[in-house]
């Protein structure tokens, strides 16, 4: 089994036994979200500013790694024709549970992020990808793939961990490990993971997921950070993760951090 197979597996786990990320939004929430009253993160805590998203009417808007009935039914219920693709079957299940109840269409497609994506170029007007790398060992590829898939002028919001919870014990209190954590070629951070049945993880650094960005082509418009919502690192109020507004710009060529 690769280590996406056991990420799926494990995700799918989560969401039986009530994975935070896994709890669709109800009916109450959806309907508030018809009257324009929404808000989602792609980090822990810190909700995404309206203005990243623009107008949502009418617009392709793709959930990449973003199942789970929490993004979707309000993208939709803001104007937007969704497709939601994630390899956690369990996820999947609960977009389609989401809008069954609510009687709206939803494309969902179950596929590995890793891989090409199973699109044609320039299908979608924004992506909305939540943190979702750290599962993955190569993120470059993915930022390739959606700005291939993203129309000229299209808007990818991405969840980033900048690595720091890697380092840490279980407490938050004690240096672990150094970076890069990859348990696929270190067996002490494998162990770590498998003990806490975390599947397969890894950190990845901001020349990897901000340079990937650019050198794929996009512009970085905002940026963003947030702290975990428990622990330690939270109470000294430490940045954890990176939201990161990008605009795909076929006239300006591609940036790469020296």
């Amino acid at each position: 089994m690769n280590y996406q197979d056991i990420n799926s597996k494990t995700i799918d786990q989560w969401v039986k036994d009530g994975w935070v990320w896994g709890i669709p939004i109800s009916h109450e929430e959806y309907e508030r979200a018809l009257c324009g009253d929404w808000k989602v993160v792609l980090t822990p805590n810190k909700a995404v500013p309206a203005e990243w998203f623009g107008d949502l009417r009418g617009k392709k808007v793709l959930g990449l790694a973003s199942g789970g009935g929490q993004q979707m039914p309000l993208f939709t219920a803001a104007g937007a024709q969704c497709t939601v693709l994630d390899y956690s079957e369990k996820q999947l299940a609960q977009e389609k549970m989401v809008a069954e109840r609510e009687g709206y269409d939803i494309t969902i497609i179950r596929a590995d992020m890793t891989k090409p994506l199973p699109f044609e170029d320039e299908s979608f007007d924004l992506i909305f990808h939540p943190v979702s790398n750290c599962y993955v060992e190569e993120v470059k590829p993915i930022f390739r793939e959606c700005y291939r898939v993203l129309k000229d002028g299209g808007i990818l919001l991405a969840g980033l961990d900048n690595g720091i919870n890697y380092i840490f014990d279980d407490d938050e209190k004690e240096l672990l490990n150094s970076l890069p954590f990859n348990p696929l070629k270190n067996e002490e951070h494998m162990k770590q993971l498998q003990a806490d049945n975390s599947g397969v993880q890894f950190s990845h650094t901001m020349d990897e997921q901000l340079g990937g960005q650019l050198e794929s082509g996009f512009i970085l418009t905002h940026i963003m950070e947030d702290i975990n919502d428990e622990g330690n690192l939270k109470e000294h109020n430490i940045p954890c993760f990176v939201a990161t507004r990008a605009v795909k710009r076929k006239d300006l060529q591609p940036c790469k951090l020296i």
